[in-house]
């Protein structure tokens, strides 16, 4: 959820077959299925690289207010402009500042990619006005939490409060991290866990092919995907590669089970959010929510909880692609490139399960704890690293874009938006070490050079 939702509307759930419906109401035959894709990005001062705190002269919150000359449409909190809604999606704040648009649903990554250059035409242009930057990256490169602004959203300071209680990083991943993802959709429940399970088999190549995070308070931190790592302790409750996926019979009602045993945040009421940390959704069930007693929830709750879950894939009523760090302007449109070619196309999707279809729970939850370190050079089931089926599986997703012959103007499909990926696997060097190289090399150990390298 990027913004507050009106005053719940909706009747209290009477059943939990209502909490499984409304899963199935995410199913779209496939002339329906659309593409969202969401990115984030650091905001910083150009003069000294701060990052700038939404009051200040020319800092988030007049960088909102100036989006509204293109028209975006405010949404308030507490008398604060904290997210913009328009034609091209949402602009939303992360809990440090952090900037994200979370695109519309389209019909093709052509269009995507249009949105994301109309979207980053706004924000440099308001930039240079106020002498703020962007940054494609997939964790501030040099900032401690101490050094970085909060944002004045009611649901980030429940969960600022929280994060200490349950892991080590978790702050972390609210103030210094940046990601893109992608939201697909599914035309049946069965259609459904096959794409959460090659998703989720996959997520650790993603992760890899898209690492972009080595440097922690301006020094390398031995990850290249740092972001990543800090999934590994910020609330095991919450996160993670959900074995039960893999488990026959696995769909909706599985699902369904595993966010009822998800801690709850918060529960949003007259336009606040009310803190219910720790607390059970399934004593909410019962009326017997500590903080709302007697009051049942809303499927507008369950909306709200449903979004308070953190796993590398995640059901709502479309799945998210959850595992790759922030990066500059191309890598934007390669992300869902990669997505909808692997899980879009039947016979693409089938060749990817293929794959990683014997591959033990052990192996791939093994497989996702190297990745952060080793990126390509971590090891997979059977022998070899993810390196040997990287360009396997970039084939795959080619082919499957290829099958969709989704066309530009200029009858050019969607596979040319897999190119810098393919750059990967042929260089053999995921971005983060790219970025270690010049630190080492011509940055001279100096990581405030990556400002420039990686400015939208």
């Amino acid at each position: 959820m990027t913004s507050p939702t009106p005053a719940k509307i909706s009747p209290p759930i009477e059943s939990r077959d209502q909490l499984i419906a409304s899963f199935a109401r995410g199913e779209k035959p496939i002339e329906q299925w659309r593409i969202g894709t969401e990115h984030e990005k650091f905001v910083y001062a150009l003069s000294d690289h701060h990052a700038p705190s939404y009051e200040e002269p020319g800092g988030i919150r007049d960088l909102l207010k100036a989006l509204e000359g293109y028209g975006w449409t405010p949404v308030m909190e507490g008398g604060n402009v904290i997210a913009l809604n328009g034609a091209d999606g949402s602009v939303s704040l992360e809990p440090a500042g952090q900037f994200e648009l979370s695109g519309a649903p389209l019909d093709n990554l052509h269009q995507t990619c249009a949105e994301t250059g109309r979207h980053l035409e706004q924000v440099k242009a308001i930039g240079e006005k106020f002498g703020i930057g962007f940054l494609g990256l997939g964790m501030w490169p040099d900032k401690t939490r101490d050094e970085l602004p909060r944002m004045p959203k009611g649901r980030y300071g429940i969960m600022l409060r929280h994060m200490p209680r349950v892991g080590t990083m978790g702050l972390d991943m609210m103030l210094r991290t940046c990601t893109i993802q992608v939201n697909l959709d599914y035309e049946s429940e069965a259609d459904m866990a096959k794409k959460f399970r090659v998703g989720l088999a996959l997520q650790p190549l993603a992760t890899a092919l898209f690492a972009n995070s080595p440097f922690t308070e301006g020094r390398p931190n031995g990850m290249l995907s740092y972001r990543s790592h800090i999934w590994s302790d910020t609330d095991p409750a919450r996160t993670g590669m959900l074995p039960f996926v893999f488990e026959d019979g696995f769909g909706y009602e599985r699902y369904a089970e595993y966010a009822l045993d998800v801690p709850m945040y918060f529960v949003y009421r007259e336009g606040k959010y009310i803190d219910a940390a720790g607390l059970s959704f399934r004593d909410f069930l019962q009326g017997k929510l500590s903080v709302l007693p007697g009051e049942l929830p809303s499927l507008d709750d369950w909306t709200d909880h449903l979004s308070t879950a953190f796993p590398e894939v995640r059901l709502k009523t479309f799945l998210e692609m959850r595992g790759a760090d922030g990066g500059p302007w191309g890598r934007i449109c390669a992300l869902p490139a990669l997505w909808v070619g692997l899980l879009y196309d039947g016979s693409a999707l089938d060749a990817a399960w293929d794959l990683v279809k014997d591959w033990t729970i052990e192996e791939r939850q093994a497989l996702r704890d190297a990745v952060p370190k080793l990126g390509l050079n971590a090891p997979i089931a059977g022998g070899g690293t993810l390196r040997d089926i990287a360009g396997e599986v970039l084939d795959i997703s080619h082919s499957g874009l290829a099958a969709r012959s989704r066309l530009d103007g200029g009858g050019s499909n969607e596979t040319g938006f897999l190119d810098p990926l393919r750059e990967v696997v042929r260089s053999g060097k995921v971005p983060a070490e790219i970025l270690l190289e010049k630190y080492h090399g011509a940055w001279n150990g100096d990581v405030s050079k990556v400002y420039d390298e990686l400015r939208f």
